[in-house]
């Protein structure tokens, strides 16, 4: 192996500090906060932003900062480059995880957090570790062939900070005003942070926008096209479906299956979840699949490519120059055989030989595929969702070949797909990193260290904060069990739990359908705490896709959709217990078909389906606002590149915006778990105007909307 042709910013012969102990802490603390915030979104609307730009400004800035404060010497381009490549695995690896682990409360399960983490680190690890003999092959050897848009566009950024024009100023601006916002929003109660209208001139139609800062950051990064196809499914679901369901089923004298109550009586969103929440689900998973299609003449291409460069012959004469210096193979190799043992012995994730192979198998497949579409295309438009699916559907299928379709192995099927997830997400993103490396002239061995140490450290941080906002809104309710509910054999439920505020024990009735006779036929599907009398004392609505939205005292809790996790959900259930509303789920299917016919993207516009309006209207906002801006400059004549339109002032500030409302969200989760702090900090509360009126959050929000747009159109380097 020769030293490559091209010639990067810093030469491969020329040796520079690199790797030292402050950029990978600081990366690593980085990666920590993106990770939460990325898992926040994630959560709330199923996606997460690149977060590798930003960390690179605040790199940059942070060490400008210590330098003159502490006369410590400036970081090198290079040591700035392994600080953004540790704090970028955060984001990766949050969205992994959201996307899979919550299935485990939907389907009636208790997340521990022995799992979280597990599934966290091993499938953090599996991404790097596959990547590292891909590398030569995807980014050195395709080098102009796959243009890896972020990480090019992260070089750029750091290649400007070298030359000193870079500032963090713009991201940490978005972060405090964000952080401000949501806490008066969210936690001071100052005004609604969902205003809504149920059109009375249209039955069974509402308009409403959740005026937070992360979703305006969001729109306005994913762009105008992918912003209107969002709302466009959000219109669908609110304007058509949901409408559609109340002009047929108003009149109808008995439930509607899935549902166990009568439309007539159901309100909009119990609407949206017992019906349109199973045809958004089929869209997302047709139009997950259907984009997993569309790219498989790249998939079979880069599976290929990386057998051929792990196997291919290596000239040991060869002088490997610093820049081609990667991990030793042997390296890989012990570290996918720990993986295997740890993922087979590991009692949390109830896994055996076969399901470990699976998930080296699937692993290496889509960390090969995963890298190779994000440089075609970007991590934005890689189809994670659809690896995802794709590997339940395969295992799920190969589990009822083998008769493998109990209860029990739900779980096993969940975490041979969260574990593939992450290791696809991140051995993206590493891609990313590499390719950044590439143009920059650094050591990939020093890279891979740094991103394989920002994968535990955020991972471990990531299943914590995970299992904190779930707590933080899960409610013990009372009221929400009809009185007298007894349980026969209360005798064999062996799981044992106290309720908040309640030195009693109860045991735990997991009820993952209702019973058609009986006591327990009057009980939602769910959790509940009972006593020794047997009594059915408490629902544990869990905040993660939990259906209460208030205490039994009133006080309101925000709740997380967690849309992906559903889907697996789904997906689980449809296949290993056939039991699934079909006919709801194929009416997705048909929906996201019409749409690929029609020449649309049908992946967001499944997302919009599938969301509440209120999370599709502020990304639509943000969409618009950049719209707003491209259509100012190209009529001043402003010609960007991709590399300047990834890295200007509106994406950093979007930036700033989506990590300070999502952390202010995440610190608002920790103050909920003590009583009455939530309740103390509700000054809105004292105000009528505060609590009712729709006007007060859409100023807010216009003025949040007019700063980011004076912001997105300054010509001046973020």
């Amino acid at each position: 192996m020769t030293n490559n042709p091209f010639k990067s910013f810093i030469p491969s012969d020329k040796t520079i500090p690199e790797f030292s102990l402050l950029p990978v802490l600081i990366g690593s603390l980085l990666g920590i906060v993106f990770g939460a915030s990325s898992l926040y979104l994630a959560l709330k609307v199923g996606m997460t932003v690149s977060a590798s730009i930003p960390v690179a400004v605040l790199s940059i800035t942070l060490f400008r900062g210590l330098s003159k404060a502490l006369g410590l010497r400036n970081t090198t381009i290079l040591e700035n480059n392994i600080t953004q490549a540790t704090g970028s695995a955060g984001e990766s690896i949050a969205f992994g995880v959201a996307v899979t682990m919550p299935a485990l409360l939907i389907l009636g399960y208790d997340m521990e957090l022995s799992r979280i983490m597990l599934v966290a680190v091993l499938g953090g690890l599996l991404g790097v570790l596959m990547m590292i003999p891909l590398r030569h092959g995807l980014i050195v050897k395709a080098h102009g062939q796959l243009a890896f848009p972020e990480g090019t566009a992260c070089a750029e950024v750091l290649m400007a900070g070298e030359k000193g024009g870079t500032s963090a100023r713009t991201v940490f601006t978005g972060f405090f005003l964000g952080l401000f916002y949501k806490l008066s929003n969210a936690g001071l109660k100052l005004f609604k942070e969902i205003p809504e209208k149920t059109l009375s001139f249209f039955k069974g139609a509402s308009v409403s926008m959740e005026v937070s800062p992360e979703l305006l950051g969001v729109g306005y990064i994913i762009g105008p096209r992918i912003a209107c196809i969002m709302l466009g499914g959000g219109i669908l679901a609110s304007w058509v479906l949901i409408p559609m369901i109340k002009l047929f089923g108003d009149g109808l004298t008995t439930p509607l299956f899935p549902a166990t109550t009568l439309i007539s009586q159901m309100s909009l969103h119990e609407i949206w979840r017992a019906y349109v929440l199973y045809i958004g689900a089929g869209a997302v998973a047709a139009g997950g699949i259907i984009s997993l299609l569309q790219n498989l003449p790249t998939i079979v291409h880069g599976a290929m490519s990386g057998l051929k460069g792990v196997f291919a012959p290596s000239d040991k004469n060869a002088v490997v120059s610093r820049t081609e210096k990667d991990l030793p193979f042997s390296v890989v190799l012990v570290g996918v055989a720990g993986i295997i043992l740890a993922i087979w012995f590991a009692p949390s994730l109830h896994m055996n030989l076969l399901g470990a192979l699976l998930i080296v198998v699937f692993g290496f497949l889509f960390v090969t595929v995963s890298s190779r579409l994000t440089g075609e295309i970007g991590s934005s438009s890689n189809p994670i969702s659809g690896m995802t699916v794709a590997t339940l559907l395969l295992t799920c299928l190969v589990f009822v070949l083998i008769g493998w379709v109990g209860s029990e192995y739900r779980v096993t099927a969940l975490s041979v797909a969260a574990i593939v997830c992450v290791a696809a997400s991140n051995g993206g993103t590493t891609s990313q990193d590499l390719k950044t490396g590439f143009l920059l002239g650094g050591t990939p061995k020093y890279q891979q260290i740094g991103i394989l140490i920002g994968a535990v450290s955020s991972a471990l941080v990531i299943g914590v904060t995970l299992k904190i906002l779930n707590e933080a809104s899960t409610i013990y309710s009372k009221t929400a069990v009809p009185q007298g509910t007894l349980v026969a054999d209360v005798g064999s439920l062996k799981e044992i739990q106290k309720a908040p505020g309640d030195a009693n024990e109860y045991r735990v009735l997991r009820l993952l359908e209702t019973p058609k006779t009986g006591a327990l036929s009057a009980l939602r599907p769910g959790k509940y705490l009972v006593n020794a009398s047997g009594e059915v004392v408490y629902l544990v609505d869990p905040g993660i896709n939990g259906v209460l939205s208030a205490k039994d005292d009133g006080t309101l809790v925000p709740k997380y959709e967690a849309p992906k996790a559903q889907l697996m959900s789904l997906i689980i259930d449809g296949i290993l217990t056939q039991k699934l509303p079909w006919g709801l789920v194929l009416l997705g299917v048909s929906i996201a078909l019409v749409l690929e016919l029609c020449g649309i993207a049908s992946l967001p516009f499944a997302v919009g389906v599938y969301l509440p309006l209120s999370a599709s209207s502020p990304i639509f906002a943000g969409g618009m606002v950049r719209w707003l801006i491209e259509k100012i400059q190209a009529r001043r004549n402003l010609k960007l590149t991709e590399e300047e339109k990834e890295s200007g002032p509106g994406i950093l500030f979007s930036s700033g915006l989506i990590a300070g409302g999502s952390i202010a969200g995440i610190l608002l989760a920790f103050l909920n778990l003590k009583d009455n702090i939530m309740k103390n900090l509700n000054i809105g509360s004292r105000f009528t105007f505060s609590q009712e009126s729709d006007l007060l959050p859409m100023i807010a929000f216009g003025g949040l909307c007019f700063i980011l747009f004076m912001t997105g159109l300054s010509r001046k380097k973020a």
